[in-house]
């Protein structure tokens, strides 16, 4: 379980996230919605420990993870795959692949679930990363997360420069990743129709603030829209 609790991120003298609490619990898919520039991708990166946070907590399982550096926060459970994907370009899927299994407990070795998840990347596993597509590249993304072994895993906009047959692929992975494995996942996203193939629950983010916080069957997808329109 993830719990994050009076989040505070400032840049520069300018506050941009203010106070921030949400829980994800074990084994349920969070989504947290906004439109560019509400502070998801800021969320993000705060809990992976790529900026710093000046009040909060952050806290996985019983363990703080405040201070602690990105690599030590991988360790304790949390994988991040960024927006934008930031894979390998110049490495093989396989070299891709197997770049996440140095922080991976016990066996070195890529499990055979991940191609199952992924055949298409059993298929292409010796072209070079930056020679796939760009749902290629997100499936890539997210099997180099997941053979770490995380706890929770962090999506920030999985969507982004996909092509809609690719977007309800990954849909359907997120969804078969659940069945399979005990993991908490938290998405940032833009896409009502993705989300709600995804989530369990739903929350809003505006000017830095979670503003509205529902289950996905208690969901109101006007309300939703509203917040995401400009």
């Amino acid at each position: 379980m993830l719990e994050v609790s009076g989040l505070k991120v400032s840049y520069g003298q300018s506050e941009v996230i203010h106070g921030v609490d949400f829980t994800a619990r074990r084994n349920e898919t969070l989504a947290i919605m906004g439109r560019n520039g509400m502070g998801k991708t800021t969320v993000f990166k705060t809990l992976i420990g790529i900026l710093k946070h000046n009040a909060g907590s952050i806290v996985l399982d019983g363990q703080e993870l405040t201070g602690l550096p990105s690599h030590a926060r991988v360790a304790a459970g949390l994988a991040y795959v960024p927006q934008g994907r930031m894979i390998f370009s110049h490495l093989t899927v396989m070299e891709n692949i197997e770049a996440g299994l140095e922080t991976a407990p016990g066996k070195k070795q890529i499990p055979d679930e991940i191609f199952s998840l992924f055949p298409v990347l059993h298929e292409m596993r010796h072209r070079k990363g930056g020679n796939l597509s760009g749902g290629q590249q997100q499936q890539l993304a997210i099997a180099r997360a997941l053979v770490s072994e995380p706890k929770v895993l962090l999506l920030d906009e999985p969507t982004e420069g996909i092509q809609p047959s690719i977007i309800k692929e990954i849909a359907q992975t997120l969804n078969e990743i659940q069945k399979m494995r005990d993991i908490t996942i938290v998405v940032s996203e833009q896409i009502l129709s993705f989300t709600l193939d995804i989530a369990d629950r739903l929350m809003v983010i505006e000017s830095g603030r979670m503003v509205h916080d529902v289950a996905r069957d208690n969901c109101d997808a006007d309300k939703i829209t509203s917040y995401l329109s400009v």
